[in-house]
């Protein structure tokens, strides 16, 4: 690490919390093996670091690691470990976190669930999910071995004692006993699973840290009651509120793009930018989980909570400094001078059958889903408005658009420019910033140049920084893999804060409670389509222009 921050004289040992793959284990040997691993993620080839700069960065890293986890134990209890969440996300993520030395060697996990499984059940669930090369098995067999399993209600606080034992015999001879509970459980039980938690589990010893999975409530008033219930147990600094969006690579980016290039910063303004689009595009629609999509539809599902963390890193101010509350404050700041929604902001849409060649779930619209009434309100695609009333922003719409089983998988910021002043030329278009989050990460400029050749006309291009090309070689984590590394290390940075909730849902509760009660219908749209013609005319209507360009291909 040493030697990385010796090539960018910016740098410093206090950037090191921000380097997501820097933790030693705790209590072991950091050896060159580990630190190699740790290299690889800053640079492709492990063998730039020579021995030298190795011996330094070994202690570097127990430095470090040590101010991060102390000389405790620590213990993962995943509740809800029966549950696909727990099966496809957090037993892999762990996996990968032990199998590549970040987390302390003697990490233990323990699931709790009310399935009355065997250890070996446990395992068979979702081991099929943890990947591992052929010379891992022993690594990958010696992490199972670590799983510890016990069988309980949420209710109880009977069942909680009893999972309390198991922990306290794992963290027996350990003088800190540290403790992290991810809740991957449904919203309905987070207040007795806390409670709980807290009356018989909370370790005495060390520190405890409490994952909650959204959605946090379904408006102002249930947000407000989980918020402060989680307040009469915890203090801030130990409930984390998982958004995986602010684990991706190009959501952590913006912060980098923004306030580390003086080229942006005098743009970054309504006198520069003409609108801000962001997008969240998914091909396939409910997957037969659509009783549990109606409950809360994509508004509740993605925009209120995902998408709006993105536009709140696009608009915010520049933060103090980048500790989490300063970043965090200025996001509040940002979100408490957006308007309250109304149903003139947004449009609606619900997908119906195509029969689309080669895609079967398409023949199948929303409602034909034997778990959807027949006459649900419920929206599978939005797009709706955003202003920010302040000195920077007054006048630029922020739109977001998103929705299921449309015509591509898509998620990207557009930063569109206002047109050229005086424009001398017949063809130019505006320039756009595109920040493509998912798939193939990149940042890409769309600017004018002259066509090659003997012609003066202008011609559309672009400056592109695609992930692949550039960074061949190197590790892009999971989202969650990222954020476990950072409950573990302590830090808030890419977490939620409970003031940040309130300013979300107060934006939102009125036009869900409107849509909820049917004063708004959503447009039916063709599965697999771009979704509603209206939509296109209402981003149109707010001075967002589409721009046809052909991408070259290398």
């Amino acid at each position: 690490l040493l030697l990385f921050i010796s090539r960018c004289p910016t740098l410093s040992l206090s950037h090191l919390a921000f380097f997501p793959f820097q933790l030693a284990p705790v209590g072991t040997c950091v050896t060159k093996d580990r630190l190699r691993n740790v290299e690889k993620h800053l640079h492709p080839d492990p063998s730039m670091a020579d021995e030298e700069q190795l011996e330094v960065s070994e202690e570097a890293l127990k430095t470090y690691a040590s101010e991060c986890i102390g000389d405790g134990n620590l213990v993962v209890v995943v509740l809800g470990a029966s549950g696909d969440l727990a099966k496809k996300k957090i037993f892999p993520v762990l996996w990968a976190l032990h199998r590549d030395g970040l987390v302390p060697a003697d990490t233990a996990v323990v699931g709790y669930a009310r399935s009355k499984l065997s250890h070996q059940e446990l395992i068979d669930n979702f081991k099929p999910n943890l990947k591992a090369k052929d010379d891992q098995k022993e690594q990958l067999q010696s992490f199972l071995d670590s799983i510890k399993y016990v069988a309980g209600d949420y209710q109880e606080q009977s069942a909680f004692d009893n999972l309390n034992k198991e922990l306290d015999a794992i963290q027996k001879s350990c003088p800190k006993a540290n403790r992290i509970f991810y809740l991957a459980l449904p919203p309905s039980v987070y207040q007795p699973v806390t409670k709980n938690i807290r009356q018989a589990c909370w370790s005495k010893s060390g520190w405890n840290r409490v994952i909650i999975e959204k959605p946090f409530g379904r408006d102002t008033e249930s947000s407000g009651k989980l918020s402060q219930h989680l307040a009469s147990l915890f203090t801030e600094d130990q409930v984390y509120r998982i958004d995986h969006y602010l684990g991706k690579e190009m959501v952590q980016n913006l912060l980098v793009l923004r306030f580390g290039n003086r080229v942006f910063s005098p743009l970054w303004n309504r006198e520069n930018i003409r609108a801000v689009q962001i997008t969240l595009k998914e091909p396939f629609g409910t997957k037969g989980r659509g009783g549990y999509f109606d409950e809360f539809g994509i508004i509740r599902d993605v925009m209120q909570n995902h998408l709006l963390q993105v536009l709140s890193l696009v608009a915010m101010e520049k933060p103090i400094s980048t500790d989490a509350d300063d970043i965090r404050a200025e996001k509040v700041k940002v979100l408490k001078c957006i308007k309250e929604l109304t149903l003139d902001d947004i449009v609606l849409g619900q997908y119906v059958a195509n029969k689309i060649e080669g895609n079967e779930e398409s023949s199948k619209g929303y409602k034909d889903d034997p778990q959807v009434p027949k006459d649900s309100n419920t929206p599978t695609f939005a797009t709706a408005v955003f202003r920010i009333n302040n000195e920077r922003w007054e006048g630029v719409p922020f739109i977001i658009r998103c929705g299921k089983a449309l015509n591509e998988q898509k998620a990207e910021i557009r930063v569109q420019f206002r047109d050229v002043a005086g424009d001398i030329f017949e063809d130019t278009v505006r320039n756009e910033i595109v920040i493509r989050i998912q798939p193939n990460e990149a940042v890409y400029m769309k600017m004018m140049v002259k066509s090659p050749g003997m012609s003066f006309k202008a011609s559309q291009t672009e400056l592109d920084l695609s992930y692949g090309s550039r960074y061949k070689g190197w590790v892009l984590p999971d989202a969650y893999e990222r954020l476990m590394l950072d409950v573990i290390r302590g830090s808030q940075l890419h977490f939620v804060r409970s003031d940040e909730l309130a300013e979300a849902w107060r934006i939102f509760t009125p036009v869900l409670h409107a849509i909820d009660d049917g004063k708004k219908k959503p447009i039916p749209y063709k599965f697999g389509s771009r979704g509603p013609e209206e939509s296109d005319k209402f981003i149109a209507d707010l001075g967002y222009v589409y721009t046809h360009y052909a991408w070259m291909e290398t």
